[in-house]
């Protein structure tokens, strides 16, 4: 396992998980359905199928383009990223699918919003970074939404009213752009 495929891959989704749009849907589901573990156990189902999905994209481009190349554009990605989160997410939600139960509703509901988000993007771009630890990036990733989300079913509404989303997207953006600029330079030295 390696450590900096694990630590990088927990880190960057779970600052930039705060305030994004399934954190947004953790909120509602929480307070919706009011079953803090079933809610959770969909959360972890649903990443782990997301991102073990979006990791093998990510392995596979990164076999079709020479290592150097690969890491200009994860960099650039990781930049991209990074003023993504700068922008604030919303959340369109059928509550129709709430009447699955809550472990289906959250698995259903996570997988699709998390399609397209920054941080099934980051996991590809992650993975194509770290080709050879698929299995670490997947878990990195699943630990970092699972760090980020749980507090928030648990919680609730008393974390939204106490976190500062928009220092917390600060954060994660130069997080994104630190770890887009260290590949770049890395790459390009």
């Amino acid at each position: 396992m390696n450590l900096a495929a694990l630590l990088s891959s927990t880190t960057l989704v779970a600052v930039a998980e705060i305030g994004d749009k399934t954190q947004l849907l953790s909120f509602v589901l929480a307070a919706r359905l009011q079953r803090p573990w079933s809610i959770i156990a969909g959360i972890l189902v649903a990443t782990l199928a997301n991102h073990a999905i979006a990791a093998s994209v990510g392995v596979w481009i990164a076999s079709l383009v020479s290592p150097t190349t690969m890491q200009i554009i994860v960099g650039s990605a990781f930049v991209i990223f990074g003023v993504w989160t700068l922008s604030p997410d919303s959340l369109e939600f059928d509550e129709s699918h709430l009447r699955a139960g809550a472990f289906v509703a959250t698995l259903v509901a996570f997988f699709f919003v998390e399609m397209g988000d920054k941080t099934q993007l980051a996991t590809v771009a992650l993975a194509a970074r770290y080709p050879a630890n698929l299995v670490t990036v997947v878990a990195g990733t699943t630990l970092g939404m699972l760090a980020a989300n749980a507090p928030a079913v648990v919680i609730g509404e008393a974390l939204s009213e106490r976190v500062p989303f928009r220092y917390v997207r600060w954060v994660a953006a130069a997080l994104f752009i630190a770890m887009g600029a260290a590949t770049l330079a890395t790459t390009l030295a």
